[in-house]
C-alpha cells in the first residue's frame, strides 16, 4: 500500500484521504488495511475514530491519543460531526431532497427501508440535493444526519437515483469510457463512486474546531468528465 494522503495533523488528530479499495481495519481475508499502514509507518498506535466502506474514498478521521479520540468518538456518536459526501447517481435529480426514511437491515449484509410497523427500524436522515446534472446522471451532495450502515446508498436507492455502480445494490459490473459517454473500452468506475468530500467538528475538550476537506478522487474525476461530454 502507498502512503497515505494526509489532509490534516494536529493536537493529537490525524484527517487521511483514504484511497477505495482499502479497509479501514483488517476484514476477514486478512489482507493489510489502512490502520495498520499508518501504525507501521508512524511506528505507534493510531486510534480509528470512524469508518469508510471499503470502496468509498476521502476524508477519514483518525486520533493519535486516547483522550482524542474519546472526544471525538463521543462527537460523531452525538451527531456532532458535520460529513458531507460526493456521489454519481443515475438519472437526473434537479431538486435537493431530505430522505426521512427508517432503514432495517436485510439478507446478505445489505440494509433497506422499513416498512411501516417494523419495531427495529432505526430512524436515518440524509440531505440530498443537485451538483451538477448530466444527459443520465447526476453529480450530488449527501449529508448524512444520522449514521446507518449503507444509509446514503439506500437514501439515494430510494429515491430513484441510486449509484452509477454498486455491488450490492445496483449495476454491478464496471463502467467504462463507452458507458459513460465516450468512445473507448477503458474501465473508469470499477467501485462505488461515493467519496467523503468533507468533515468538520466543533471545539471539543481538547480538541479544536476544524474542517477538512478532500479532492474528488481521479476515477470520479475521470467520470465526471466523460459525463460532461453527453450536454455538449
Amino acid at each position: 500500500m502507498t502512503e497515505p494522503r494526509i489532509l490534516f495533523e494536529g493536537g493529537g488528530v490525524l484527517v487521511v484521504d483514504k484511497p477505495p479499495g482499502v479497509p479501514v481495519i483488517p476484514g476477514r481475508d486478512g489482507g493489510p488495511s489502512l490502520r495498520d499502514a499508518l501504525e507501521s509507518q508512524r511506528g505507534r498506535k493510531i486510534f480509528v475514530v470512524h469508518r469508510l466502506d471499503r470502496d468509498t474514498s476521502g476524508a477519514l478521521v483518525f486520533a493519535l491519543d486516547a483522550a482524542v479520540h474519546r472526544a471525538l468518538s463521543i462527537a460523531f456518536e452525538a451527531g456532532k460531526v458535520r460529513k458531507r459526501y460526493l456521489a454519481l447517481v443515475e438519472g437526473r435529480l434537479d431538486a435537493p431532497s431530505l430522505v426521512d426514511a427508517p432503514l432495517i437491515a436485510a439478507r446478505k449484509g445489505r440494509m433497506r427501508v422499513a416498512r411501516p410497523g417494523e419495531a427495529e427500524a432505526k430512524p436515518s436522515r440524509t440531505r440530498v440535493r443537485p451538483v451538477e446534472s448530466f444527459d443520465k446522471a447526476t453529480l450530488v451532495e449527501a449529508e448524512p444526519l444520522t449514521g446507518r450502515t449503507h444509509q446514503i446508498r439506500v437514501h439515494l436507492l430510494s429515491l430513484g437515483h441510486p449509484l452509477l455502480m454498486d455491488h450490492q445494490y445496483g449495476r454491478d459490473t464496471a463502467l467504462t469510457e463507452k458507458d459513460l459517454g465516450g468512445e473507448g473500452d477503458s474501465v473508469v468506475l470499477e467501485r462505488t463512486p461515493l467519496h467523503a468530500a468533507r468533515v468538520e467538528w466543533p471545539a471539543l475538550p481538547g480538541v479544536e474546531a476544524r474542517g477538512v476537506d478532500a479532492p474528488l478522487p481521479q476515477d470520479m474525476v475521470r467520470a465526471r468528465d466523460l459525463l460532461r461530454r453527453t450536454l455538449g
